[in-house]
């Protein structure tokens, strides 16, 4: 069964699509190149060798296309590398406890259609203060990066249905690049947004 997606819209590559393809028209891999040119990802991360690609089950896999690890560091890759390759549908950052670099992902939060923030999200996102902020592959999610000690990763459940997960190491975050709003490419001290949330 053909599982290759492509990596802009997410459509199935076809049998008629080369093996080697990664965009499902011209129009996709032009707006992925566009993308890549704008690519917000803090330099911070880029310069980590922290990285995997992924299917579009978000499975971690080696830029080779066998299964990666989010703690075997021997499956990890450059950023220069994993975007390079054509395995899978896109990137994933793998958090370790070689740092202090955490992800609060907010889930369900972004209105697709109009970018309007579910209150709960936009409140979470005042405490995070000036920090780097990208949109999730699903396109209604957040990805909150910045640096906390965080050992234990947390998913708590909102009443709503909603879930936020903080993880700071043994996990994989999938990438787009693709900034929320005007948040900067830095990453900012998330300890006190992370106490608040937990307590």
């Amino acid at each position: 069964m053909n599982t290759r997606r492509c990596e802009r819209c997410g459509e199935h590559l076809s049998a008629r699509h080369s093996h080697r393809a990664r965009f499902c028209s011209v129009r996709c891999r032009m707006a992925a190149h566009r993308a890549r040119k704008r690519d917000a990802t803090p330099r911070e991360l880029r310069t980590r060798d922290r990285w995997v690609r992924r299917s579009a089950e978000k499975v971690p896999l080696t830029t080779a296309g066998k299964a990666a690890s989010s703690t075997d560091s021997r499956s990890w890759s450059t950023h220069a590398e994993a975007s390079a390759s054509v395995v899978g549908v896109g990137t994933g950052f793998v958090l370790s406890a070689i740092d202090d670099i955490v992800c609060i992902d907010l889930d369900h939060c972004l209105d697709r259609m109009t970018g309007k923030l579910a209150r709960w999200a936009a409140a979470i996102l005042r405490d995070a203060g000036t920090t780097y902020v990208e949109v999730s592959p699903s396109g209604d999610g957040l990805h909150i990066w910045g640096r906390a000690d965080v050992r234990q990763g947390r998913r708590i459940r909102r009443p709503d249905g909603t879930a936020v997960e903080i993880y700071g190491t043994g996990r994989y975050i999938a990438m787009t690049g693709r900034r929320h709003g005007s948040s900067p490419s830095i990453l900012a001290d998330l300890s006190a947004v992370v106490n608040k949330l937990t307590a």
